[in-house]
């Protein structure tokens, strides 16, 4: 199926996130940020640290407040001021595995509790036997065995806490998350650094620096071809397994000062089919040289 025939679960429009409350002193986290998810792919948000693009997936599940944009779930706007009822189907349908596996475990919490909360926080069950079972199957869906319930957090190794936290939402990290998404139907959006770890989950992927998407195409597309600066010098920091090949392998380093958008800024564009750069004309000229276009 086209991408352009498959359902958008998710549209990001235009996003803005600002934070501080003096506006001479605000800071843009995030500035102007479109894309879009559609249901039942893997899209990849990569980027440096303080990219943005946690911010990102803070402000999709309405941790974070949006200075300016729109964000669409299933044609819904869900940033900004919502129903009560929109606002427990986001929660309910749209949750957050968090990075690190020891920070995001309540220590004082059995495994049992904290798989749970998101079934308590919606009372997504008819009683207790259910609750359990539900747990169960979690658990097992992300290898581990249900009788786990009873301990807490402390007494797991760093992959197992990570496979708690990851059972809140019936999933696991790469081969897993790959086979629930098959069985279950979920749609992700992954965000990370490491682009060896992206390359082999996404299906799309958009590159992010200091707020703002500067590239965007399909995973392969994107490694193969990367046009941007920015993503070509990612790109190019990615180690490789045979030393041999890493000797010859040449480091691009990013320097912003390359562009020349004083009076010639840049625009969002689809160079070819769903690969989109940011860019100017003289740049997009070049973009399209570099595609054979």
């Amino acid at each position: 199926m086209e991408l352009k025939e498959r359902e958008v679960l998710l549209e990001v429009k235009n996003l803005k996130v600002e934070f501080g409350e003096n506006k001479k002193k605000r800071f843009t986290a995030v500035n102007d940020v479109s894309f879009k998810i559609y249901k039942g792919e893997t899209f990849g948000l990569v980027g440096e640290s303080g990219s943005g693009k946690t911010t990102i997936g803070r402000a999709i599940i309405r941790i974070n407040p949006t200075t300016g944009g729109e964000i669409y779930f299933k044609g819904q706007k869900i940033n900004g001021k919502i129903s009560k009822e929109l606002d427990r189907e986001v929660t309910k349908k749209i949750q957050m595995i968090f990075q690190d596996p020891m920070a995001s475990l309540n220590e004082r919490a059995k495994v049992d509790y904290i798989v749970s909360e998101g079934l308590y926080n919606i009372k997504n069950y008819k009683d207790e036997k259910e609750r359990k079972s539900i747990v169960e199957k979690a658990l097992l869906d992300v290898g581990l065995l249900p009788e786990f319930s009873s301990r807490f957090p402390h007494e797991f190794s760093g992959g197992q806490r990570q496979r708690i936290g990851t059972a809140r939402v019936r999933a696991q990290v790469l081969n897993l998350l790959s086979d629930l998404q098959k069985e279950k139907g979920l749609t992700y959006l992954f965000v990370a650094h490491d682009l060896a770890v992206v390359r082999f989950i996404t299906e799309r992927l958009a590159v992010i620096h200091k707020g703002k998407i500067v590239e965007l195409a399909e995973t392969e597309k994107l490694f193969a071809n990367p046009l941007h600066p920015y993503t070509r010098a990612l790109l190019s920091a990615i180690p490789l397994p045979d030393p041999r090949a890493a000797r010859k392998k040449k480091l691009e380093i990013y320097d912003p000062s390359c562009h020349d958008y004083e009076n010639n800024p840049p625009t969002w564009v689809e160079v070819e089919p769903e690969h989109f750069v940011l860019g100017n004309e003289k740049e997009l000229e070049d973009y399209r040289k570099r595609l054979g276009l």
